[in-house]
């Protein structure tokens, strides 16, 4: 026969105040992601992509050709970037023309997920430069 331990409300309260401030917390940028972690933003991206995707195309708004175009789904790099306490994942696709686009999604944390609150669309310069100036980072 198990024992039950009670434990007293303000006890509870403390430690679920405690665990819930440590999981919802932001990362310091020096700590390495864990799997889990890296797992759900990469599903968090991939997320993104297939609620945007529409009969197999990834439709964006091209402001030069004032049109909707889509976009090819390909595949995702495996590499996460950390900016401060944000991430840049990066996914390449086919223009209709069947030329390579690059896309940077950029993610902050949300409860226990994440969510994609940028896209940057063939701009990898930025990124890139970002990285030149130390701002951007790769993910431990």
């Amino acid at each position: 026969m198990s024992r039950v331990r009670i434990v007293s409300r303000p006890a509870l309260l403390a430690a679920t105040l405690v665990l819930g401030a440590s999981l919802l917390a932001p990362l310091s940028p020096a700590r390495a992601l864990s799997l889990s972690e890296k797992t759900a933003l990469q599903a968090a991206m991939q997320q993104h992509v297939d609620r945007q995707t529409v009969e197999g195309g990834y439709l964006f708004f091209d402001r030069e050709a004032q049109a909707v175009n889509s976009l090819a789904p390909v595949a995702a790099h495996p590499m996460i970037l950390t900016m401060g306490e944000h991430y840049i994942l990066c996914f390449d696709f086919l223009d209709q023309a069947g030329e390579k686009v690059e896309l940077d999604y950029y993610l902050a944390r949300k409860g226990d997920g994440f969510v994609v609150f940028h896209e940057a669309i063939a701009q990898r310069d930025v990124v890139r430069a970002m990285m030149q100036a130390g701002k951007v980072k790769p993910a431990e």
